[in-house]
């Protein structure tokens, strides 16, 4: 079974979950979103990979996901510790002039899914009162939410969340730490040599030779740490720059295959369809639509 999902397409405004848990069962995978991703980490522990770096997953962890930003968790579950999270996942634009009347909120609506954070991680909240309570009351609101009254609950709800995210932000920005241990360094180094030469075929004698490790090792150390296979993974960067150009620009199909690292189109065309259970040209036309 891949250990891959790609950017998902939801005609849902709001994707949330309370407290939700996974077990050993739970498959997690590299994946990304069009939309915005906030992660609250109330218990359990592993590791995450975003932007090439590795960060711990431990509880009291905030993780904001910019919109098709590539990121993996790989949850530690060796002493039946129970993992624990709340998310909230929406397209940002949608919501936008609901922050119309707080100029100040606004900005920093913008910021997060716009600007480039230092860091996608804050660590140490022990007790978030205000973000807790917007997660709680709109949980207690969501299921039975109407379509004619669920735009203006959910924008209550991102209006709240932003407000306590605001305060959390300013009070922890730049606390964040990026874990590195030897085999970690490892790893990213492999991580930035794939995001150097996604666009070409892959060789692994190339990266072997350019990293000094032997195909063993390399595939080794990466499946033992980031938690996929470098192939894996590799398709899941492909088709994520696939769907941002789709989305983004109106280059020819063969084009985008071409500067993904896959010269032949009609494999392209399979190939996204096995990963996204649609054609490029049919993702490109909803996209369009949406």
């Amino acid at each position: 079974m891949s250990n891959v999902q790609n950017t998902e397409i939801s005609d849902v405004p709001l994707y949330f979950a309370y407290r939700r848990n996974s077990s050993v069962n739970n498959s997690e995978t590299f994946h990304s979103h069009q939309g915005i991703e906030i992660l609250f980490i109330h218990q359990g522990k592993g590791t995450m990979v975003v932007n090439n770096r590795r960060y711990d997953i431990v509880p009291g962890m905030l993780c904001i996901f910019q919109p098709y930003q590539l990121h993996h968790l790989k949850f530690d579950y060796s002493d039946n510790v129970r993992f624990e999270r709340s998310i909230a996942i929406f397209e940002p634009a949608v919501f936008e002039s609901y922050f119309e009347q707080w100029p100040g909120l606004k900005a920093f609506y913008h910021y997060l899914y716009l600007s480039k954070l230092p860091s996608p991680c804050i660590y140490g909240l022990d007790n978030p009162t205000e973000l807790m309570h917007a997660f709680q009351r709109m949980e207690q609101r969501f299921k039975s939410l109407t379509k004619q009254d669920q735009m203006e609950q959910i924008s209550l709800f991102l209006v709240g969340l932003y407000d306590a995210l605001q305060d959390i932000w300013k009070q922890h920005e730049g606390q964040s730490k990026p874990q590195e241990p030897r085999v970690t360094h490892q790893a990213e180094k492999i991580l930035r040599w794939i995001e150097a030469h996604y666009a070409e075929p892959l060789r692994l004698e190339s990266m072997s030779k350019d990293l000094h490790l032997s195909p063993y090792h390399l595939s080794h150390l990466f499946k033992a740490s980031i938690g996929v296979s470098i192939s894996d993974y590799l398709s899941a960067r492909r088709i994520h720059q696939a769907a941002i150009l789709l989305t983004a620009t109106n280059k020819p199909i063969t084009l985008i295959a071409e500067e993904v690292g896959i010269t032949n189109s009609s494999y392209f065309c399979a190939f996204f369809k096995t990963h996204m259970g649609i054609t490029p040209l049919q993702y490109r036309k909803r996209q369009s639509r949406n």
